[in-house]
């Protein structure tokens, strides 16, 4: 009866997940602002604590839009959202646009990709950032793995942003999903999250956002150079 009562207690917090079937979670989720794609999450958002891995079909995407509103829940809460060797400046008034307080955004730049992961590693133990992206190149599993290791220690989000061939590689990271354009739009494809990957694409339609006025004082060069959320990336890589 006990070992049956243990067993009951796990399933419901979520340590163990059943294959096949969408499980809930037992860490936090931030609502991605996108319903029908929190339908598809377990928990109902991007999990904190986890590794997620985002394969963008190509840089420029649109990649970023799908991280939006979450990211400006997370710097509207005064947390700091880190930004790891990102391939192109983000655009300022394209963050501010979507509701994303400039000043808590810090940009890291490593010589070394060795630098990179340490950066990311760090940034998840300060307690300082309710956000992580990263952008590392090749990595190994088990340099994944450290990553992976590090998230859990922490109550961040975690996004690792990884090339489409990425998904043919082993990967401890919980989530991984595989983004497309359609038609104007972002489409995103589950390939794995507990609960088994989703064949057909979920398609993100944006949100109208309501611009604020820009501050007196938005970013200055220490802080962060301009480059953009959606047309943040594609834009600089078209210059």
């Amino acid at each position: 009866m006990h070992s049956l009562s243990s067993l009951g207690e796990i399933l419901h917090r979520g340590l163990v997940w059943r294959g096949g079937r969408l499980t809930g979670t037992a860490t936090s989720c931030v609502p991605s602002g996108f319903s029908s794609l929190d339908a598809e999450l377990p928990g109902g958002g991007w999990p904190t604590g986890v590794l997620t891995e985002l394969m963008p079909e190509h840089e420029g995407i649109g990649e970023l839009r799908a991280l939006g509103p979450a990211l400006a829940e997370i710097a509207a809460k005064g947390h700091c959202l880190a930004w790891v060797d990102p391939p192109y400046l983000p655009y300022a008034p394209a963050l501010h646009a979507a509701g994303i307080d400039l000043s808590k955004i810090m940009i890291i730049k490593a010589r070394y990709q060795k630098d990179s992961l340490w950066a990311m590693e760090q940034a998840l133990q300060s307690g300082a950032c309710g956000a992580v992206l990263a952008w590392p190149g090749k990595v190994t599993f088990t340099q994944l793995r450290r990553l992976q290791i590090a998230t859990e220690r922490s109550s961040a989000l975690a996004f690792l942003f990884r090339s489409p061939s990425s998904a043919l590689e082993s990967s401890p990271a919980a989530l991984r999903l595989h983004l497309e354009g359609c038609k104007g739009d972002l489409a995103v494809k589950i390939l794995k999250r507990r609960g088994g990957p989703l064949a057909r694409r979920i398609l993100l339609t944006p949100v109208p956002v309501v611009e604020p006025p820009l501050p007196a004082k938005t970013i200055t060069d220490h802080e962060i150079e301009p480059a953009t959320m959606d047309s943040a990336f594609s834009a600089a890589a078209a210059a």
